[in-house]
């Protein structure tokens, strides 16, 4: 058994071409069944991806099993493989989720009511996709980005590879949209040719990290934020919250706006990755951890050929990241029923891409 009082590290998984893919929205109902306490720990990672995969996600999250089973230490220590040919512990527990992640993708995407392509997909659901696909037509690949997961560096290196820009390291603000060519803008034949034969990426993050960055970034920095959110936000949720300018918005209330909140309508700062990026209609071939980015980056600019001069940004001076203990403080001292009501609209992103929900219990907090 793996029981991991803190948050762990995903891997990145690279995903097999022959599985079929597939997608839903994930809804805003909650779960309504009521489990007892006390169920017991899962014997196996397979076994986790297993449940994962099953309709008991929900009735789980309140049985509160998932907050005390995380998967195994993910990434091999750095330096030299072994040279008796046989793989580390590790390594086997890094290929174990991998595959666990593989079969959860497989389970959730293949149903048969679920769509095959995006072109099955709600008109709504679409534009959003084909809207966060950033093409590279010179290296033949497809990125999805997900805001809060290194994006901005992401579109740094379309831009130099595009000649659009000198380097990645030129100073100065991130102009999100020009000089970079978005899959929703093209014809849909010119958009089958790329989803079918380019190589296709997305990165993704902790949910409730991802989160925490967004509101700590949106609401403590951004002033256009926090006019146009929090201003309404601290309206709806607090008493006499009339005069105030939006800066002062708590991670409870935040929390509370993404609980009311329609998962189709959210900004895209804190819209589930699934809702992002559907790994379910655009068959992925490499899905990258925001915890091990350098890694994995280097892995796919080695797989699309790009310069050798070309390399993934240093972190800006200035970027404050969200530790675990950070993380961990925020949630803790969050009512835990709105963080159990929350995780359903979040639960694809922690069942695909293999992230354990947080540890919000009472022992744990005390520490």
């Amino acid at each position: 058994h793996w029981i991991c009082p803190e948050v762990p590290l995903a891997p990145a998984a690279r995903l097999s071409r022959d599985s079929p893919r597939r997608a839903v929205p994930p809804g805003r109902s909650r779960a309504r069944s009521r489990g007892a306490a006390g169920a017991a720990l899962l014997p196996s990672m397979l076994m986790f991806g297993v449940i994962l995969a099953s309709s008991g996600l929900l009735l789980m999250i309140e049985r509160g099993i998932l907050a005390q089973v995380g998967p195994p230490p993910l990434h091999p220590p750095a330096g030299p493989s072994r040279r008796d040919g046989r793989d580390s512990p590790a390594e086997l527990e890094l290929e174990v989720l991998r595959d666990t992640r593989n079969r959860t993708i497989r389970a959730l995407c293949g149903q048969r009511s679920m769509p095959r392509s995006v072109w099955e997909l709600p008109p709504g659901q679409r534009r959003t996709v084909l809207r966060h696909l950033l093409v590279s037509d010179k290296y033949r690949f497809l990125y999805c980005y997900v805001p809060k997961v290194a994006c901005s560096n992401w579109k740094r290196i379309l831009k130099v590879l595009d000649g659009a820009l000198e380097s990645v390291d030129v100073q100065g603000k991130m102009d999100h949209k020009s000089d970079l060519v978005f899959l929703g803008d093209m014809k849909p034949e010119e958009i089958s040719y790329r989803l079918k034969h380019y190589y296709k990426f997305i990165f993704v993050r902790n949910p409730m990290e991802r989160l925490l960055s967004a509101y700590r970034n949106k609401f403590g920095e951004i002033k256009e934020y926090q006019q146009k959110y929090g201003v309404e936000i601290v309206r709806r949720y607090r008493k006499n919250g009339g005069n105030s300018a939006g800066d002062d918005v708590s991670f409870s209330e935040f929390l509370q706006y993404l609980l009311d909140e329609d998962v189709e309508r959210m900004n895209e700062h804190w819209m589930p990755i699934y809702n992002l990026c559907q790994p379910c209609a655009v068959r992925y071939d490499f899905i990258g951890s925001y915890e091990r980015l350098r890694a994995d980056a280097n892995h796919v600019l080695e797989h699309i050929q790009s310069p050798s001069f070309v390399r993934f940004p240093e972190r800006q001076a200035w970027y404050k990241p969200v530790t675990a203990e950070t993380l961990h403080y925020y949630l803790c001292n969050t009512q835990r029923r709105l963080i159990r009501e929350l995780l359903p609209k979040y639960i694809l992103d922690f069942s695909l891409f293999a992230y354990p929900l947080p540890n919000i219990t009472s022992e744990f907090c005390r520490q």
